[in-house]
């Protein structure tokens, strides 16, 4: 056998050639995966840095004066009475006689815009539960402004010129003697997570949106994945190769890159135009978030059902089992790992979609937490968008947090994914 040819030079040169290329093929490749790296990396940073100061809220102490008069009761003392009381007034007035020298009208306005416009909610809710408070004094914690709490956090340079800022020389000057008289601080933002969504950022929270997320995917869960699974078994196990199967599978794998604003005019259409469900709805967003989830469901559970080998089927077929029998009883739980993988899969897509809510109405303002699939609502993602068309420096802050919320939910469903693929994966 003649081997010049494989030593020949021209062959050293070619096989030298394709070594070079095959190295700058992998260097491509991994600047590519390096690139894709550092840009998640950087993307991660911008909202960690942005988000993460909204986990923490400025509070002012106030000694606080429950004067029947101030608040406006007279002899009643029931809960309607309560509710209806003074609050602000009462606030304000434990301003005035923190900052005495404080007497021009716009003066005044000035000092009590430092705190916020929630602090009277919270004396109400100290009251009703404690009517005798009344006629006491106490002092009490109560969130700043949303400016305040910019400013304390560092986001607004004191330095800068008064112009150039929202908070005035004479507020930061009332701001500094609190905070050496030990009456500011921060503390961790309960409110973001136990509150619904508001005009103020610093009384504005995620737990409607998340409450609403919840309930939607709790529709699309329970539709779309019996669905999924029974159209999958049957166009894998039962339906005759025809034109019309055909059909049925190339329909199926094109709605899969329909984009979903298309399925959001389709629920406004069909479930609120024609069925006449009520608009910003978890029932019409779980609705809709199923028609756009079923295509990908479908494709993984018929994926899953192929991985099982024909020899469990003929297997079964032997023993004398029947077609549903061996579907059932061998090749479901076989191909369940894989349909769960893909079911979580399409929900984590599901819990992150904005268009088809949008055209359902659920950008509504909702303050309240929905307690039902019928309660007007909103979603996460929604929420993330509301808030990022607000022009207060502070929801900027929340829009960021929001979004590091909706990533754990996103990153927490797959990594589940990847669990039960692995726990429950055979190979064959």
């Amino acid at each position: 056998m003649d081997t010049s040819i494989h030593t020949s030079e021209a062959m050293v040169r070619r096989r030298a050639k394709r070594r070079a290329a095959e190295r700058r093929f992998r260097a491509y490749g991994a600047t590519a995966v390096a690139l894709a790296i550092a840009a998640l990396g950087a993307l991660f940073a911008s909202i960690i840095g942005n988000g993460y100061t909204a986990f923490q809220q400025t509070y002012i102490e106030l000694e606080i004066t429950y004067d029947p008069e101030t608040l406006g009761l007279g002899e009643a003392r029931d809960a309607a009475a309560l509710s209806a009381a003074n609050y602000p007034g009462v606030v304000k007035k434990a301003m005035r006689e923190t900052f005495p020298e404080v007497t021009g009208r716009r003066a005044k306005r000035r000092l009590y815009g430092i705190v916020s416009s929630g602090a009277s909610f919270i004396l109400r809710e100290r009251v009703l539960a404690d009517p005798g408070l009344v006629g006491e004094t106490r002092r009490v914690w109560v969130p700043a402004d949303d400016d305040v709490d910019m400013l304390v956090k560092g986001h607004i340079d004191r330095d800068a010129p008064e112009a150039e800022r929202r908070v005035k020389d004479d507020q930061i000057a009332w701001i500094t003697r609190l905070e050496r008289a030990g009456r500011i601080e921060k503390r961790f933002n309960t409110t973001f997570f136990t509150a619904g969504d508001s005009r103020e950022p610093e009384l504005a929270g995620v737990r409607g949106a998340a409450a609403g997320s919840f309930f939607t995917l709790l529709v699309t869960l329970a539709l779309s994945f019996p669905i999924g699974v029974a159209a999958a078994v049957y166009l894998e196990e039962f339906a005759p190769t025809n034109r019309l199967t055909d059909l049925i599978e190339v329909n199926i794998n094109n709605l899969a890159a329909v984009p979903s604003i298309i399925f959001g005019l389709l629920g406004l259409a069909v479930f609120i135009n024609f069925f006449g469900l009520p608009r910003s709805a978890p029932l019409v967003g779980g609705l809709v978030l199923t028609l756009m989830t079923l295509p990908t469901i479908i494709i993984a559970s018929r994926a899953a059902l192929k991985s099982v080998p024909p020899s469990i089927r003929e297997a079964a077929l032997g023993m004398g089992a029947s077609k549903m029998q061996t579907i059932t009883h061998h090749v479901l739980p076989l191909a369940m790992p894989g349909m769960l993988t893909g079911t979580i899969i399409g929900m984590a897509q599901a819990l992150g979609e904005t268009a088809p809510l949008l055209m359902i109405g659920m950008v509504a303002f909702i303050v309240d937490v929905p307690g039902g699939l019928l309660d007007p609502s909103t979603a996460l993602p929604v929420q993330i968008f509301l808030w990022a068309d607000s022009p207060e420096r502070a929801f900027i802050e929340r829009t960021s947090a929001a979004i590091m919320v909706l990533l754990a939910f996103l990153i927490t469903m797959n990594a589940l994914a990847v669990v039960l693929r692995r726990r429950f994966e055979r190979r064959w």
